[in-house]
């Protein structure tokens, strides 16, 4: 796994050389606020939570994406940890790829169907709040990042997603937990069962850009296209939760 990560690594900073999200925010590039100083996880026994935290040079969340106008074409900002968890502990069927939990922000749609980020009462207009997703990536050279999150066909694949899924056909789930940017660091609390009662996993940070397609074959549905900052330098999962 760890030999995977780093050869993708390898080629995601290649490709960033000459391919590029079209709608990248070319200030991301030089922006403090992506730029990852520390990632850490802890466990609390008596509430029986996980607490995963990226630290950055700058203030995290700060650095939004600007809307797109259509959900082809769209933003996503997100703060990565791949984990080494099983497709199977966060409620996927079992299948092969890097299980990361992404926390993203995307202002054109809303992908959390059943929570109100913004406590409005309106549950479809928060995408830009900064939320939770896992998702199950795996090596797409299409894309300038190297990555992509897995796709299925519907009507041909028995893949089992949780019920909090938002009804895309990608091994994505919007689960719902409680993100917190405060400072220069940006956290995400999981409640234990949550992942299936494991506490004890390696997990790395990494701030990337992602984008949405829906009009080209040739492309996926969700790729990376730029990654920022590594924790670890060479995606090497060295983290563990405390």
């Amino acid at each position: 796994m760890k030999k995977t990560l780093f050869i993708l690594l390898i080629a995601t900073m290649s490709c960033q050389l000459f391919s590029q999200g079209e709608n990248e925010d070319p200030n991301f590039k030089t922006s403090d606020d992506l730029v990852i100083t520390k990632t850490t996880g802890t466990y609390d026994a008596l509430l029986e939570h996980l607490v995963l935290t990226i630290t950055v040079k700058g203030q995290a969340g700060k650095s939004l994406p600007s809307k797109n106008g259509a959900l082809d074409g769209a933003p996503v900002l997100g703060y990565v940890f791949p984990t080494n968890l099983k497709s199977t502990d966060v409620g996927f069927s079992e299948t092969d790829g890097i299980v990361a939990l992404a926390l993203t922000s995307h202002p054109d749609f809303d992908d959390t169907p059943l929570w109100d980020e913004n406590f409005d009462r309106n549950y479809a207009n928060d995408g830009i709040i900064w939320h939770p997703h896992w998702v199950v990536l795996t090596e797409d050279k299409r894309v300038a990042g190297g990555l992509a999150v897995k796709q299925f066909d519907p009507e041909k694949d028995d893949v089992t997603l949780p019920p909090t899924n938002p009804g895309m056909p990608m091994y994505m789930d919007s689960p719902g937990f409680h993100v917190i940017t405060q400072g220069n660091q940006i956290k995400v609390v999981i409640p234990k069962f949550r992942v299936s009662g494991k506490t004890n996993f390696n997990f790395d940070g990494v701030a990337a850009y992602m984008q949405v397609n829906t009009s080209k074959e040739d492309l996926p549905m969700l790729g990376v296209y730029a990654v920022y900052s590594v924790a670890s330098g060479d995606l090497s999962l060295p983290y563990s939760v405390e």
